[in-house]
């Protein structure tokens, strides 16, 4: 199984909009196929933002309820090995640090918020390329004819 961080942006821009390559990585998640790999503070980010008040429009409580359910219960745990202190945004620091410690790719939707050198090394990939690099050409249609 391919395993995964995800960035909360990631994660709330596929569940409030399932077009595109956000709305694609929410749904193999979904159908376990993709893992995402996650500590206590990456659960805790996504309570902490799935609860915020400008999200109240798409997500009711019971619903907030049922998804961190389910992130808890779908997920591979890991304890972090790896220490980054380069972080423009230290809230960004336990993605990154759970991607090296996992060796897995971070997928976010603000990657310039992350260091050069990491997304050089294509350890911190976009949505889109992330889509790309998983799915064959011939099944990335955007449109039918």
């Amino acid at each position: 199984m391919m395993r995964i961080v995800l960035d909360t942006n990631v994660l709330v821009s596929g569940m409030i909009n399932p077009n595109g390559p956000t709305g694609r990585i929410v749904d193999l998640i979904r159908e376990g196929r993709v893992e995402r790999v996650v500590d206590d503070r990456i659960l805790a980010e996504y309570a902490d933002v799935l609860n915020r008040p400008k999200f109240k429009p798409y997500f009711h409580a019971s619903d907030v309820r049922d998804i961190l359910l389910f992130l808890e219960q779908n997920a591979h745990y890991v304890v972090s090995t790896m220490q980054v202190t380069e972080m423009p945004d230290p809230d960004d620091t336990p993605f990154l640090e759970v991607a090296l410690t996992a060796v897995t790719p971070l997928i976010t939707g603000n990657i310039s918020h992350f260091p050069e050198h990491y997304r050089n090394q294509k350890i911190i990939q976009t949505p889109a390329e992330y889509i790309q690099s998983i799915i064959p050409a011939s099944n990335q249609c955007t449109s039918l004819s």
